[in-house]
């Protein structure tokens, strides 16, 4: 079977959930090859394997975290000039479409971004208009490197070899124009990462106040949920906007979706609708998001959420 490289998006060696679900995706349409890149690459090794992956490329050369993202690109690049892969899968995220399109310029390949979807013969599959509409879309020249959107494809193991290979890469000084002079560590919570919870509860305008988050944030504890918001309660300073679902923002499917005070436009739908169970709760008994939901509260979040809180914490206790 001609190989599929995926690239590895992983913290220390820590593959995230969209790695797995890439690997999966691959082995449908051929022999799934891992990328793993920067520090801590070879602890991701035996992760990689249990999902498919038959080779393991693995590059830890300090220029890889000492920079941004071009030293990335270029060992990407230089496997797909010495491979030949059937195609090239990087996760849809900001990092991932930048060195997906700076891959394709190398090597003379099409790119295809925020693909939900690959069919055997590498047709795309790209929500546009909010969702509204799916196109297929099929690259016509040189090696396809495609983007897909998290939560697009459910992970399943399927044991592969994980042959480890090392690479020795080759950086030009265009690859170090860009230095990393510092970095933060973000603090973390106790709740789940939003794009890779089971369940997510959103608030959107019909919270009111960035004070009414908290009930969101205790019904989503609650739950051992992830907390997610609509565009327009981030633009309206109410919650982060590393948190806002949506076309523009982070894209989720989880088991269990809870919008409450979210109309349903087409924008946020087009961040959550692939959900498996999706409740809302919202008084205005027209909202568009009605239309999706599985279960609908029609009434006051300020009273339903709570309610609805003090009923899950009753029943746990």
């Amino acid at each position: 079977m001609a190989e599929v490289l995926v690239l590895v998006d992983h913290v220390d060696g820590a593959p995230k959930k969209v790695s797995y679900e890439l690997l999966t995706l691959a082995r449908t349409l051929g022999e799934p090859s891992a990328v793993v890149l920067g520090k801590g690459a070879s602890a991701a090794a035996e992760k990689v394997a249990a999902y498919g992956a038959q080779k393991v490329y693995v590059c830890e050369a300090e220029e890889l975290d000492s920079f941004l993202v071009a030293p990335k690109a270029a060992v990407l690049a230089q496997l797909v000039t010495e491979k030949s892969p059937l195609a090239v899968l990087v996760p849809a995220n900001a990092e991932g479409k930048e060195v997906a399109a700076r891959v394709a310029v190398k090597t003379g390949g099409g790119l295809l971004t925020d693909a939900v979807g690959i069919t055997s013969d590498l047709t795309a599959e790209q929500p546009i208009f909010g969702g509204s509409v799916v196109v297929k879309s099929k690259v016509q020249t040189g090696v396809p490197v495609i983007a897909v959107r998290a939560n697009s494809t459910a992970p399943s193991e399927a044991p592969g070899a994980g042959t480890v290979e090392q690479v020795t890469p080759t950086f030009s000084d265009a690859d170090k124009a860009a230095k990393v002079a510092d970095r933060v560590v973000e603090a973390k919570g106790g709740r789940p990462d939003l794009g890779e919870a089971s369940i997510v509860v959103s608030g959107g305008r019909g919270v009111g106040s960035p004070e009414n988050f908290a009930i969101i944030e205790a019904l989503a504890d609650s739950l051992g949920a992830a907390v997610g918001a609509s565009r327009a309660a981030t633009d309206a300073g109410w919650y982060p906007h590393q948190n806002q679902v949506g076309q523009t923002g982070r894209t989720v499917s989880p088991q269990l979706y809870i919008a409450a005070g979210i109309s349903g436009a087409i924008q946020h739908r087009a961040g959550m609708q692939t959900s498996k169970t999706i409740v809302a709760i919202n008084k205005d008994p027209e909202a568009p998001i009605f239309e999706l939901a599985d279960f609908g509260l029609v009434g006051d979040l300020n009273t339903v959420v709570p309610a609805l809180t003090e009923e899950i914490t009753k029943r746990k206790g």
